[in-house]
């Protein structure tokens, strides 16, 4: 699927195996996110840029992930800019939360998408 000239994805057609990364701010973070997912908020995205150049797999995808998808697809737009193979993940985490995925609260609990 693609949204423009942004590659799409629904958060049905993702796996265990995915490399997700989260852009969402730290206090959204801590209320719920997906177990694995790297956590770098878009506001210190920039600077923070080479964790995911160091985490994320050479020759993979990065699936960016927000609350709804306005953050992650912006994200997205520039990893790709920057030569990564980046894919938006439609409807965010309220799709992930919603299609029943677990959210986490990192302390073993249940987490919950604000």
């Amino acid at each position: 699927m693609h949204t423009g000239s942004l590659p799409t994805v629904g958060v049905d057609a993702l796996t265990s195996e995915d490399f997700l990364l989260d852009v969402r701010e730290d206090d959204e973070w801590a209320a719920g996110h997906a177990e694995g997912a790297l956590h770098l908020p878009m506001s210190d995205f920039v600077a923070r840029y080479g964790e995911l150049t160091e985490a994320a797999p050479a020759d993979g995808k990065v699936y960016v992930i927000c609350r709804s998808g306005g953050r992650s697809a912006q994200v997205a737009q520039y990893l790709i800019q920057q030569g990564i193979d980046a894919v938006n993940v439609v409807g965010g985490m309220q799709a992930w939360e919603s299609a029943g995925r677990p959210v986490s609260d990192g302390k073993g609990g249940t987490g919950s998408v604000i």
